[in-house]
């Protein structure tokens, strides 16, 4: 009989979570010299990356999740990537108020250096472009396609982030964000292989259908 309980390893997953949300958290206070206003504007991109990223490398595993978490997959996948999506809008918000412009929403296009070193601009418009997508799936014929794009998104993110090295220049949220981009590029792998084996298996069941026929 299927419950709705959450498994003893799910909830040990979920403390794993917490344990480094809280760890990203007190490696940041510890260490940051800014103000109080700066550093809930690097924090708000930290947390915010955490949970997207958390939210993309959990793709590969519908099932797994459901079985972990008592709860369907996409309910799991959506708590993690709104809270994602949230916190990080709320980084360039604040940028742009402490900084009194808009120009923080805008790519930059100067040079490739200067497109990659504010790399978060565009990742920010890709990841709203994935969730129009997403929010009209039923309407976009290829909206899977479109949301897919959250992986060129972290991409741009992750290395927004090395190149500006405020955050990443401590050692150990460089290792943890590096471990969890890791992360997401096998998580990636992972879901086009399942994707590709699907396909692969529709494409040969109408050849069985024939061979059986005759």
């Amino acid at each position: 009989m299927e419950t709705n309980k959450i498994t003893k390893k799910g909830l040990w997953l979920l403390v794993l979570i917490g344990i480094v949300f809280i760890a990203i958290t007190v490696l940041q206070a510890a260490f940051f010299v800014f103000g109080a206003i700066n550093f809930f504007i690097r924090l708000f991109a930290l947390w915010g990356y955490f949970f997207l990223a958390i939210a993309a490398m959990m793709t590969p595993f519908l099932k797994e999740i459901k079985h972990l978490f008592g709860l369907p997959f996409i309910k799991m996948h959506h708590i993690f990537a709104y809270a994602g999506l949230c916190l990080i809008t709320l980084h360039p918000i604040f940028i742009a108020i402490y900084s009194s412009t808009a120009a923080v929403f805008i790519p930059s296009f100067s040079s490739w250096y200067e497109f990659w070193l504010f790399a978060g601009r565009p990742a920010l418009i890709i990841l709203y472009i994935a969730l129009i997508a997403i929010l009209f799936r039923r309407k976009i014929k290829p909206w899977r396609i479109i949301h897919a794009l959250m992986y060129l998104m972290l991409l741009l993110g992750f290395v927004h982030a090395v190149l500006i090295g405020t955050d990443f220049a401590k050692k150990a949220i460089l290792i943890i964000y590096s471990v969890m981009f890791a992360g997401i590029i096998a998580s990636f792998t992972a879901k086009r292989l399942q994707v590709y084996k699907n396909s692969t298996k529709k494409k040969r069941a109408p050849n069985r259908r024939v061979n059986n026929g005759l």
